[in-house]
């Protein structure tokens, strides 16, 4: 095609910015969070609030006024913690939706910059490339070989060419070949996608396993709940001590037992998750990822840009047998051509990394020599295929005598289209072995001429000459060689697939630590093997070079057939596949193109391999406090119930009331979803295999461990209700000792809950603001309810010797001191104290 005439600077920032303010974000409307009273009245339909407003009606009809209006205070305040978590989740959410949805690169004051999709502006210039999703509806100034996928608007599968009267293109459609660039038109609502009314894809926050699990436990215990609660009030009403006495032990007793906790503390754990995970720079899409990171074996990843920085410069030329290190000296006349070459055969305003490091070396190089061609004419460019990794741009010089055709790609590609003799071939794999020993990454560039008319579909019919080989240093990164042995020490493999040849692929290997294993496996080989051996070899395998992205699809299938649990790094196109294949796609966020995001399910901001490896360790962290929390509900509701129903089996009078177990869920909800959530990661929990695939929240283990711990603070306070009772002749003095033995085992709880491998002395001196805040305010809430004569009036508590007071907060606190006893004993063992 003909060269592009010089393209418009795009907008100034300021033009941008008044765009943006006037015009409003180039995004579609969103369903639109629930309103507040919205979301209240569905609070009100939880079935612990119903419960909670049923006890209130009771005494209403039972003619206790205070009772009534205090458990409607409690209502009030338990909407109004629900509200605040909801609304929480949603900010969280909302903030990842926005920051995963898809960017641009435009060009603003004469330079390139990537921004956020919903930042683009009517005026912008975009530049186009394989595998982007086209921001906003725009005119193409100039293209070549642009083919879109505009399904997404007419339905239509086949792709549509671009170019000469067809110069339109339309929000939400792909590029799925070629490059261009063009200029925005309309956006937001005023595009066509808008005006149909076509929704933007959206954070999918799926259906785990995790919450077919909870969702499965919450059916059982509530369905045992609501039979004892049944039984209960029949036993209560057949007795003769009343119906309506009955109804509210019944009440209770299903406020103690109902499990309302376990749906919110997945919810916020996989929201704060998310979040969380995004200030590692690794955003998640789709929140079943946070709970698989944990179970991650092995770890696929590119090389360029992820293991290393992606700031190629050339560091040495080798022409014949002239080699030249690039360094103080200017660069001899020998290697003149390799430089000119490569610089034709690359984009005239390159974004690739390797072809920006070509035009660098030229103007700082070439500067003023007879190398440089800005004024030529490209007249048809061949792009790099699967078949032949190579590519070509034919140049038609100013005096138009013949066409100029420049080729650079991998040595074996650029060698064949040369038909090198077998003593040229090996000389230049000798030449790029000994780059690759070095960690270069090669690259050969060849020349031809064409006379003729009409120009050849492929580039093998033209008569190459081959020119040299051109090294490009790219160093690693610098957090990786310690990321890669986090990941040994934590039982996940890395496997490094690259297109670079075996020799560099090897080099950078050793530069970071990989296992040596076999030696590199290459894309040619693995087509050669059948699934059978390839499945033998895998094992051993820790680098795969000049592999092509279609074949990673089939390395992650056969690691999916071995039982591994596969992460897999990808950026373009061709690696959508794969990222769908494997149980974590992970898509380069600052190279990436917008089809390789879509289709994983993490992004990583900074394309950093540490980035990943961190968000490795947070999404153990996680699942580890997860199960934790879980534990803790289960604990921590066993003594509730139990006070709520023994004391009716035994013939006692009852211990807890509606207000009490009402009371307790305001400690119990803030402990499981944020104090929980807020703890570090145990220091060896990236010094242990990862989990199984298959592994249940709740082992028979750690549930025999949570019955009992809840049995053992059970007991502590029933024999406290009953010293109390007995010794003051008072149940309501009996009531108050029992309720805070309660509280100080519920602190209990929570302290040797945080860490199932540190001691509590050890948890104390580890930051947990939330927890701590918690354990206050439970502690603040005690002291107001036992001194205060109103509140104390409200939960029927009567007076207390302060020893007695003591001695029953410190069986509480000591009802768990077993439980530290047992981590000790596990620790020593260097055993998991609740194995998966």
């Amino acid at each position: 095609m003909p060269s592009s005439p010089t393209l418009p600077q795009g907008l100034s920032a300021e033009e941008a910015r008044e765009r943006l303010r006037t015009e409003g974000p180039n995004e579609l409307e969103r369903d639109r969070p629930p309103s507040l009273w919205r979301s209240a009245f569905a609070v009100l339909r939880e079935p612990m609030l119903l419960l909670l407003l049923g006890a209130g009606t009771i005494y209403l009809l039972l003619g206790d006024r205070t009772e009534a209006l205090t458990l409607l205070f409690f209502v009030l305040v338990v909407i109004w913690i629900t509200l605040v978590q909801e609304r929480k989740t949603e900010r969280a959410l909302t903030a990842l939706r926005d920051l995963s949805s898809p960017r641009a690169l435009v060009v603003r004051g004469g330079e390139q910059l990537r921004i956020a999709g919903r930042e683009v502006v009517r005026g912008d210039l975009l530049v186009l490339a394989e595998g982007d999703r086209v921001p906003a509806d725009a005119a193409l100034l100039e293209g070549a070989h642009l083919e879109l996928d505009e399904s997404m608007l007419t339905g239509e599968s086949v792709p549509v060419g671009k170019g000469g009267d067809e110069k339109q293109i339309f929000a939400g459609t792909l590029v799925v070949r070629g490059h261009g660039q063009a200029q925005v038109q309309a956006t937001g609502q005023r595009t066509q996608m808008g005006r149909i009314g076509t929704a933007l894809a959206s954070l999918d926050s799926g259906r785990t396993p995790l919450q077919q699990e909870v969702a499965r436990i919450v059916r059982t215990i509530s369905l045992v709940g609501l039979t004892l609660c049944g039984a209960l009030v029949l036993l209560y009403g057949l007795r003769g001590d009343g119906w309506l006495q009955g109804l509210l032990a019944g009440i209770a007793l299903a406020m103690a037992v109902l499990p309302e906790e376990f749906p919110v503390v997945l919810t916020v754990f996989m929201a704060i998750g998310a979040w969380r995970i995004s200030k590692s720079r690794v955003l998640a899409r789709r929140l079943p990822a946070i709970e698989a990171l944990g179970a991650a074996t092995v770890l696929c990843t590119d090389k360029t840009g992820t293991l290393t920085e992606n700031r190629m410069r050339v560091a040495r030329i080798q022409s014949g047998t002239t080699l030249h290190t690039l360094g103080a000296e200017p660069l001899p006349e020998a290697v003149h051509e390799v430089v000119e070459y490569g610089i034709l055969a690359s984009q005239r305003d390159p974004f690739d990394p390797m072809e920006r490091a070509f035009h660098t070396l030229g103007q700082d190089a070439l500067r003023g020599t007879e190398h440089l061609h800005e004024e030529w004419e490209l007249v048809r460019e061949y792009p790099l295929s699967p078949a032949l990794l190579a590519m070509a741009h034919v140049w038609r010089s100013p005096d138009g005598a013949r066409l100029v055709v420049a080729a650079k790609g991998a040595s074996e590609a650029i060698a064949d289209l040369c038909h090198l003799d077998a003593p040229a071939l090996a000389r230049v794999q000798a030449q790029v072995a000994a780059m690759g020993a070095d960690g270069l990454r090669v690259l050969a560039v060849a020349r031809a001429f064409f006379a003729a008319k009409k120009l050849p579909e492929i580039q093998h019919d033209f008569d190459f000459e081959f020119l040299g080989l051109v090294g490009l240093a790219d160093p690693v990164r610098a957090g990786v060689p310690a990321a890669v042995a986090e990941c040994r020490a934590a039982g996940v493999r890395v496997v490094m697939i690259t297109g670079d040849a075996p020799e560099t692929a090897r080099a950078i290997g050793r530069s970071i630590g990989l296992d040596e294993g076999e030696p590199p496996l290459t894309g040619y080989e693995l087509t050669a093997l059948s699934d059978a051996e390839l499945e033998r070899r895998l094992p051993g395998l820790h680098i795969f070079a000049r592999v092509a992205p279609e074949q990673k699809l089939r390395l992650v299938q056969a690691l999916r057939a071995q039982g591994e649990v596969v992460a897999m790094t990808g950026d373009g196109v061709n690696d959508a596949p794969a990222l769908k294949a494997a149980h974590i796609g992970i898509a380069m966020g600052g190279r990436g193109t917008d089809v390789a995001r879509e289709a994983a399910a993490l992004v990583v901001t900074d394309d950093d391999f540490s980035s990943i490896v961190a968000a490795v360790r947070l999404g153990r962290r996680i699942y580890d406090n997860l199960r934790r929390a879980m534990a803790y509900v289960v604990a921590v509701h066993v003594p509730i119930a139990g006070l709520a129903l023994l004391p009716v089996l035994l013939g006692w009078p009852l211990v807890l009331f509606p207000v009490h177990i009402v009371f307790l869920e305001l400690v119990i909800d803030p402990a499981c979803s944020i104090a929980f959530e807020a703890e570090l990661e145990e220091p060896g929990s990236m010094r242990r295999p990862p989990r199984k695939r298959d592994a249940r929240l709740f082992t028979r283990r750690l549930l025999a461990m949570s019955l009992l711990q809840g049995a053992s603070l059970l007991t502590v306070a029933l024999g406290a209700f009953y010293f109390g009772w007995k010794n003051s002749g008072s149940q309501e003095s009996g009531r108050a000792l029992a309720f805070s033995a309660l509280i100080a085992g519920n602190v209990a709880l929570i302290l040797v809950n945080r860490s199932w491998e540190r001691s509590l002395f050890a948890t104390l001196l580890t930051r947990n603001l939330a927890s701590w805040i918690v354990i206050l305010g439970a502690s603040a809430m005690l002291v107001l309810v036992l001194e205060v004569p109103f509140l104390r009036g409200l939960f029927h508590f009567g007076p207390v010797a302060a020893l007695d007071l003591g001695l029953a907060l410190l069986a509480g606190f000591l009802a768990l001191a077993w439980f530290e006893i047992w981590k000790l004993l596990a620790t020593s063992r260097r055993k998991p104290m609740l194995g998966e």
